[in-house]
């Protein structure tokens, strides 16, 4: 089985677990924190397509290790000391990791996820995941669309004049096929993205239909709740006898029903008595049914 420092360079191209969470050794348990948190919400299982879920959950094993050894005093020393990792007993940590994820960290909203994403445009993190986007696909837009938090096509001007800046002050190489980019290539991605964010809004148009429906059958259930208990005020109103009944603690409105039943019944029982009355005043002859 791949150790975790191997598992590292597969899945974030590095063994350098503090390049990795784009972090020095230096900083407190607070910052690590946040790193993992940020880099986690990329590759939680829980928040990626079904088909990336694999690769997701692999990548999350690696992180959730990462964190880890750098909250724990000793494993973060031998790892600082010997570049080593202890990789003991980690089988079958996923379930307790990912429990682990969600009592730490509360869900997350729109409003989070929007306050974030103003905090983080135009910041130095994001400058550091453009260029870290930048040289790892080796100029690729594409995998930094996907790799560069918020990146959509709409800034791709904004990325493409700080990725510039940083070939002009000599940061990072000059790679042709982000400079001398074929527009075939651009065109598809736009297509592709334009396609994706027509898709994420009519599902969410669903959710809000779905919403709204649900708020209407809640509504609808209220009404009819609260008519019910209108109707039985209204019953106890017209037949309650507020001398006997009201003051009876064992009167409620099933001896309503027991009463109007009762009466029904007799009411049924003086109609058969007639109706037989009746047929007694008449005489079968011949076949014929005569009156007396």
């Amino acid at each position: 089985m791949p150790s975790t420092l191997e598992l590292c360079e597969k899945y974030f191209g590095t063994q350098d677990i503090y390049e990795i969470l784009s972090i020095e050794k230096t900083v407190s348990d607070k910052e690590i924190k946040k790193a993992y948190y940020r880099l986690s919400l990329k590759v939680h299982p829980d928040r990626v397509p079904e088909e990336e879920k694999q690769i997701a959950t692999e990548k999350f094993k690696v992180l959730s290790k990462l964190n880890e050894v750098l909250t724990d005093k000793n494993k973060k020393s031998l790892y600082d000391e010997k570049g080593i990792i202890d990789d003991d007993d980690d089988e079958g940590k996923l379930g307790t990791w990912l429990e682990l994820w969600r009592k730490i960290f509360k869900p997350i909203t729109k409003e989070d996820i929007d306050n974030f994403k103003k905090e983080y445009i135009g910041s130095d993190l994001e400058k550091r995941d453009i260029l870290k986007a930048y040289t790892s696909g080796k100029g690729c837009i594409d995998y930094m669309m996907q790799c560069v938090p918020f990146m959509d096509i709409e800034d791709e001007p904004r990325i493409k004049d700080i990725v510039l800046q940083m070939i002009k002050n000599k940061e990072v190489p000059e790679y042709k096929i982000f400079t001398n980019e074929p527009e075939s290539k651009k065109k598809r991605r736009h297509k592709k993205y334009t396609k994706e964010r027509k898709a994420a809004a009519k599902e969410i148009e669903k959710i809000n239909k779905k919403e709204s429906l649900e708020q209407q059958i809640m509504k609808k259930q209220q009404e009819r709740s609260s008519a019910f208990s209108s109707l039985i005020d209204r019953l106890s109103q017209k037949y309650g006898n507020e001398e006997n009944e009201s003051d009876d603690p064992e009167f409620d409105i099933s001896n309503l029903y027991s009463k109007k039943k009762a009466a029904k019944g007799k009411k049924s029982e003086k109609a058969k008595k007639e109706s037989s009355a009746k047929a007694n005043d008449r005489r079968v002859k011949r076949g014929r049914v005569t009156k007396k």
